[in-house]
């Protein structure tokens, strides 16, 4: 069916990507939408709209729809999707069938939801995948050999762990400290440490510029604005990326504890073979400087970041595009399917 082209949808809760056949990942922008509250009419969707967090008038709210990888807000959700399958198929006589990405820890409620999302949004039919499976196939791991694979994908929402062989997932942890928490974790830390209120978008800021999880060789420092808590006035404090290290420090340790997790109920063949082919990460967050090698010092595996972690997901998911023939209607995703068999 030549005539309609096949979109993956990596739907995550910081940004979504969208991967076309034959094209490649097309789109990478916020999940933000922007709406009138008074009208309920969508102004803005992704990049355009996330300038707008914190920084709105009374009638328009800018807000992200998805929380902790999960829909918080349906409605809002379906007319991102919509607007972004618009974006990439332009007019279509014809719907596109999806693949939507969603964590492994995902209940059947949330993934009927997601399919739901995906249909009302103007797909002919939508499928699912479990994120880890489609971050390692896009890391360039072959999933189909008996040969496990430990896989760490770090996104906005949620953490993600997996162990894979034979093209389904034999272990996984699906918890919700992630990017989010991170970003969060520094906003209670500046208040806490030096009475300055930031924003989200500020915190963000500071996590990719400076932010670290492993003591850096040299140290770097940044001035951060933001508002004083004794004066209510504007402020600016240097902040160093060893007090990053400090802000990072409960997430980073959960993160670390649920891979550690996974490790001790994975069967001992797997883990002689993860013990080889090492710990692969990908998603935003394993860009937090440091993150490889603490996870190396902590379980003794070497721990490589995937060369294009940010859009591993959406790259697995496009490349999974050619499965779909095989795949069932709705909820059954790839691994779950192979089991079933």
């Amino acid at each position: 069916m030549s005539w309609t082209k096949d979109i993956g949808i990596d739907l995550g809760t910081a940004s979504v990507l969208v991967y076309v056949k034959g094209k490649g990942v097309v789109l990478n922008e916020p999940s933000v939408v922007a709406m009138d509250k008074n009208t309920g009419k969508l102004l803005k969707v992704g990049a355009e709209a996330q300038a707008m967090l914190g920084r709105t008038p009374g009638n328009i709210v800018a807000i992200r729809p998805l929380r902790e990888g999960v829909i918080s807000d349906y409605d809002m959700t379906e007319k991102m999707l919509r607007e972004f399958i618009r974006k990439v198929t332009g007019f279509q006589l014809f719907k596109p069938r999806v693949l939507i990405c969603v964590p492994s820890g995902i209940t059947e409620v949330e993934e009927r939801a997601v399919i739901d999302a995906g249909i009302q949004a103007g797909a002919r039919k939508a499928y699912l995948i479990e994120e880890p499976v489609a971050a390692a196939i896009g890391a360039g791991i072959d999933i189909t050999k008996p040969d496990g694979h430990m896989v760490v994908d770090i996104g906005g929402g949620t953490a993600d762990i997996a162990v894979i062989s034979l093209s389904g997932v034999v272990e996984s942890a699906s918890i919700k400290i992630a990017g989010d928490q991170l970003n969060e974790s520094i906003v209670k830390y500046m208040r806490r440490k030096h009475n300055l209120l930031v924003g989200e978008r500020t915190a963000e800021d500071m996590k990719i510029k400076i932010g670290c999880v492993f003591p850096r060789e040299e140290e770097l420092t940044m001035d951060v604005k933001g508002r004083c808590l004794l004066t209510g006035l504007p402020r600016v404090v240097n902040v160093s990326s060893a007090e990053m290290m400090d802000a990072f420090e409960e997430p980073v340790e959960r993160i670390v504890e649920a891979v550690h997790s996974v490790l001790e109920r994975t069967p001992p063949e797997l883990v002689a073979d993860i013990s080889t082919n090492g710990i692969m990460m990908t998603g935003g967050g394993s860009l937090v400087s440091g993150f490889d090698k603490l996870i190396s010092a902590r379980t003794g595996i070497q721990t490589f970041i995937a060369e294009d972690a940010i859009s591993c997901v959406a790259i697995g998911t496009g490349k999974s595009l050619d499965e779909l023939n095989n795949m069932q209607d709705g909820t059954m995703n790839l691994s779950r399917r192979k089991q079933m068999n």
